[in-house]
């Protein structure tokens, strides 16, 4: 069984750390909260968002290339919960209804991560996964979130080369950089206007809380991988009396989302490449890159020296240093790191042309647009706006991680956002929750989902120790077992649990 959690594409590096004030236990979310029933401040009979919570979804058929029992549906949400009566946006949603009436628990709502990722597309690519026990109990819901896919879709109107953030630091191009990361931010402002504060984290939960009132459900369950587990983290801040059964898969920290997000990744990469080198040194006789970890180490470095003097030539191009070092993510799969290095070495040496670099492509333009509105707009106060101390920091966290310490901390658009509306959520509540988490994960390193861990003191964590890869479900350990225990029952493990990867 593949896992349910891809990997994530360029534009779901994030996750957040949106606003606000602490909630109370009763479930109100402040003055712009959205609440059903009750539990909303100021739910009263002329309740302003009783339009949207009471409204009535529309279900058709989506096309004719899913099955009939997969539902679509347009939910109108405010644009601005602060004031209900203004401009509307249409979120996209749609739904596998509970195959067994008599066991419908409720409903399960997915999402991938991002931030800037749409999640219409996984009811119908995660119901193979599930087990009908699961499929039982739950309308399984789909949606992309406010701004991305078919929801009210953003555009910055950014060119090719502006989607690509992923820049290493150099002092002749980083006067570059910056008036790129300026111009990303000032098209997205010009493009969008007031919109662009209203496309957060903290406001995509509003609207989760919206679809719950008009699917008539009391509480909500949830699946999420990556930045999904942080907007999971501010529903159950916001809304803690609706949150029924979430299981955060590949946890952020939501502490350091932003701009310690990519930093976070730089820091995991470090040991990622200690332990490659490591097995790598092991089999020497089948790679031929060393027969220590510090001469398997130096074979790499060697090779990103010299294809930064001449770059390297690959099936699909050529590779400069900074391009090596950009795949830094394949580290943390020792056996693929090993097989395309010697490749890359053997290419250095003039013998044949490599393997290209692991590359998963730049995602859609919305995708990248919606990356930098939530995650600038849930803490564009977080960043700082000197473009001299993204400078010192790339040098500084060149030298601390060297694979990618100074892509992480250069400069990016968020140092030139507008400041979002509301203050960043701090996430600290008691709210039950399943985290899973891979001890080796490129994108969510395992100290982020212990930060999570800590920050959600309800939840249980399963490690999954030598686990590699950026999604834990349906990967076949132990992990799915615990998973799918607790959504079918919503028994937790009595204590947090490790076990060892499969095979």
């Amino acid at each position: 069984m593949a896992p349910l959690l891809a990997a994530c594409t360029a534009a779901a590096l994030a996750a957040t750390l949106t606003s606000g004030t602490a909630f109370a236990a009763s479930g109100a979310s402040g003055a712009s909260g959205a609440s059903g029933a009750s539990g909303a401040s100021g739910a009263s009979a002329k309740d302003p968002l009783r339009p949207y919570t009471q409204q009535k979804l529309h279900w058709r058929h989506c096309d004719a290339k899913t099955p009939v029992t997969f539902q679509c549906a347009t939910l109108k949400v405010p644009l601005d919960y602060e004031h209900p009566g203004g401009k509307r946006l249409d979120i996209a949603v749609n739904r596998l209804k509970a195959s067994s009436p008599e066991e419908r628990r409720g409903v399960l709502l997915f999402n991938p991560g991002g931030p800037g990722a749409p999640g219409l597309d996984l009811p119908v690519a995660l119901e193979t996964y599930l087990p009908q026990a699961v499929k039982e109990r739950y309308d399984l819901i789909g949606f992309d979130p406010r701004g991305i896919g078919r929801s009210s879709p953003l555009s910055c109107g950014l060119s090719f080369d502006e989607l690509d953030f992923d820049r290493a630091y150099h002092a002749e191009t980083f006067a570059k950089d910056v008036r790129w990361a300026r111009d990303v931010a000032r098209k997205c402002a010009a493009e969008e206007g007031d919109r662009l504060r209203h496309i957060t984290t903290r406001d995509t939960a509003r609207d989760m809380d919206v679809m719950r009132a008009a699917l008539g459900e009391p509480k909500i369950s949830y699946y999420a991988g990556s930045y999904g587990t942080y907007l999971g983290a501010v529903y159950m801040q916001m809304f803690p009396r609706r949150a029924d059964r979430f299981v955060l898969d590949s946890a952020v920290d939501p502490v350091r989302y932003g701009r310690g997000t990519f930093q976070d990744m730089a820091e995991g990469t470090e040991p990622a490449f200690t332990r490659w080198s490591e097995w790598t040194a092991r089999r020497h006789t089948v790679y031929q890159l060393g027969t220590t970890p510090a001469e398997v180490r130096r074979t790499f470095w060697d090779i990103v020296a010299q294809a930064n003097r001449e770059p390297v030539a690959t099936a699909d191009g050529l590779l400069t240093g900074d391009d090596i070092r950009s795949a830094r993510d394949v580290f943390f799969q020792e056996q693929r790191a090993a097989a395309w290095v010697a490749e890359l070495k053997k290419a250095a040496e003039g013998d044949e042309p490599a393997t290209p670099a692991p590359d998963p492509g730049l995602p859609p333009e919305n995708e990248i647009a919606g990356l930098w509105a939530v995650m600038c707009g849930d803490t564009s106060a977080a960043w700082p706006r000197d473009p001299e101390q993204y400078r010192r920091d790339a040098v500084r966290d060149k030298a601390r991680y060297p694979l990618y310490g100074d892509f992480a901390s250069t400069i990016k658009p968020c140092a030139f956002w507008k400041p979002g509306g509301e203050h960043p959520t701090t996430v600290n509540n008691g709210v039950k929750a399943l985290i899973l988490q891979n001890e080796w994960d490129p994108q969510t390193p395992l100290a982020a989902a212990r930060n999570m861990h800590r920050a959600l003191r309800g939840s249980r964590m399963v490690t999954v120790a030598g686990g590699e890869g950026h999604g834990v479900y349906g990967a076949g350990s132990c992990a799915d077992e615990v998973a799918n225990t607790y959504l079918t029952t919503g028994r937790l493990p009595a204590r947090d649990l490790t076990c060892r990867t499969p095979g």
